[in-house]
């Protein structure tokens, strides 16, 4: 097994997966367009999912590429070897082309030749979908990977082996899980427990083959498609003979500096607080370089973003690190990833003075929540269950730093009863967001086509109305409203609003035509087609005309003719962040 680095790990993925007749498209967004079931990009399926669904992508059926990701249900497992909020994921798709037995394939291949990552065929392991009442045992996958070189007693089924479908109806289907036994100082057991945290899982294959309808009756799908995801830094930290994840080698470089700001230093006491503000402030500085312009708020992705802020800070005071450090954790990010991603630095006046703004105001609540433990304490020698969650809820204190307070003033901390009223706010949270980002895939349905449609002619109406420089900086579509947001540098006025939504009305009663053509982009931009800003787009685009009146690159779908949209009816307009308004608008 050869040393390399992740950004030798990435290009020979896409090497590899090009000698494939696999074409390399460019990673999305971390805010995801049009897809109400998540805040962030978890994996690089996201922009793909019209093409999931059928939809003919512009470059053929065989895909790849290297994408960033945010996924916060991980979030209380960082401070372990594996985990991060913030990760890269390599991926590779077929839409509607090969499927198990190529996928299983090429997978292996990959891996174990000298060619490409040459890992020990000795430390792998497989799992495969164990089986229920509606789909079978993904015996086909075993078969396969079988076939390739796995041991039979490297392979195991489980029952959670199952990716979607990402709402309550859409595609589905089971996955398989690849591992890799990762102490060097001892050889791989002969039998595979995929409960032995010493297997790290690095790829996942979904094998995308069933519809689950609505009264969850299960059926083949007529487009099978392969989904892959592989950690790029689970991949580097094996291959350079490393147990942790965050012993790869740049996030090592990040946990170096975070070191060289605190007066307690690495330690086994004090490595999750290093690892939980190395990887939230690898997570912020990303998302506030994003071009869809996220800033700490109370909602949605900004109020992911102020946690992860606050959570950093928060253990930063643990660790004895001084005020305003956030801005210097990610100007050394922004050194460190740059070579990689060269907009980090035309971000970083805007990273800095957004996370100098959000510690400033984070220090005023972190007082006042120390005034409101120095009242409790002073009750008895004893602090309760709900006291402490009080303080972690009201003024965001972790229970780590509640019981190192506590033990200054010398009583104990009821840590039992604070870890179930924390397990009722858990669940409560998760309720509220399964409500909240309920559809997923089979969110892309008639309704969201027309809205799809209404947000080109709102795009082009605000451009026609307002001012010609606008231009869209993100969209968010579902089956109830429109969300679209746009660079303008003040409050639009009731007239303004009131005509804007009379153009758009206007467009949709002239009954026009919405065709899509594919070309190059750069011969799509020249004919006048609008993109949306800091986007990266592939080498061949599709176009969508409404009519005469708007022409944008996009990837769909939309509705045929615009006599099919109904009445158009803007139902806010708002600031979202210095210089971006933001439009909420329905059909009826």
């Amino acid at each position: 097994m050869v040393k390399l680095n992740r950004i030798t790990l990435k290009k020979k993925f896409l090497e590899f997966f090009e000698s494939k007749d696999h074409k390399i498209i460019s990673p999305a967004s971390l805010i995801p367009e049009n897809d109400p079931t998540v805040l962030f990009t978890t994996a690089g399926m996201h922009p793909l999912v019209p093409y999931l669904l059928g939809q003919p992508h512009p470059l053929g059926k065989r895909l790849a590429d290297n994408q960033i990701c945010i996924r916060t249900t991980d979030i209380d497992e960082i401070g372990d070897s594996s985990h991060f909020t913030f990760f890269e994921m390599l991926g590779n798709w077929s839409l509607g082309d090969y499927f198990k037995k190529e996928a299983i394939t090429y997978t292996y291949e990959f891996l174990t030749s000298k060619e490409w990552l040459n890992l020990s065929k000795e430390r792998l392991a497989v799992t495969c979908f164990s089986g229920s009442k509606e789909v079978p045992k993904d015996e086909e996958s075993e078969k396969y990977w079988l076939e390739v070189g796995i041991q039979k007693d490297r392979l195991a089924f489980l029952k959670d082996n199952w990716w979607g479908p990402a709402g309550t109806s859409g595609p589905c289907g089971p996955d398989t899980e690849i591992y890799y036994w990762k102490p060097n100082s001892k050889p791989a057991p002969k039998t595979f427990d995929p409960e032995d945290d010493d297997w790290l899982e690095i790829w996942n294959l979904v094998l995308m083959e069933y519809n689950k309808d609505k009264n969850g009756k299960f059926t083949s799908l007529k487009q099978k498609n392969i989904d892959t995801g592989m950690g790029v830094e689970r991949v580097a930290t094996i291959i350079n003979g490393e147990d942790d994840v965050y012993q790869e080698e740049k996030i090592a470089k990040l946990l170096e500096f975070i070191e060289s700001l605190s007066v307690k230093k690495i330690s086994k006491e004090t490595m999750k607080a290093y690892k939980i503000i190395a990887d939230h402030l690898r997570a912020t500085t990303f998302i506030l370089a994003d071009s869809r312009a996220v800033v700490p708020s109370n909602t949605d992705q900004g109020y992911i973003l102020r946690r992860f802020i606050r959570r950093a800070i928060r253990f930063g005071k643990m660790i004895g690190i001084e005020d305003g450090f956030c801005s210097k954790v990610a100007e050394k990010i922004i050194n460190l990833y740059s070579d990689e991603y060269q907009y980090l630095l035309d971000k970083r006046k805007f990273i800095e003075d957004e996370l100098g703004k959000e510690e400033n105001k984070f220090r005023m609540t972190l007082e006042n929540g120390l005034k409101e433990f120095n009242k409790l304490v002073e009750k008895g020698k004893e602090l309760s269950g709900k006291d402490s969650f009080l303080l972690y809820q009201s003024y965001g204190f972790p229970i780590e730093m509640i019981v190192e307070f506590a033990k200054e003033k010398n009583i104990s901390v009821d840590t039992i009863s604070f870890e179930k009223e924390f397990q009722i706010h858990q669940d409560l949270s998760r309720v509220g967001s399964e409500k909240k980002f309920k559809g997923g895939l089979a969110e892309h349905t008639e309704i969201t086509e027309k809205y799809h449609t209404a947000t080109h002619i709102l795009n082009q109406a605000l451009r026609n109305i307002i001012s010609k420089d606008i231009k869209q900086k993100g969209s968010n579509i579902t089956s109830e409203r429109l969300r679209f947001d746009f660079n303008f540098d003040r409050k639009l006025t009731d007239d303004e609003i009131n005509n804007v939504e009379d153009e758009v009305n206007r467009v949709i009663s002239l009954n026009l035509p919405v065709t899509k053509e594919s070309m190059p982009l750069e011969q799509a931009l020249e004919t006048g087609a609008q993109s949306e800003f800091g986007t990266k787009y592939p080498e061949v685009v599709w176009v969508y005309s409404i009519g005469d009146y708007s022409k944008e690159i996009c990837a769909g779908p939309h509705a045929e003719n615009t006599k099919y949209l109904g009445i158009f009816k803007i139902v806010k307009e708002e600031a979202v962040a210095s210089g971006i308004r933001r439009i909420k608008a329905t059909l009826s």
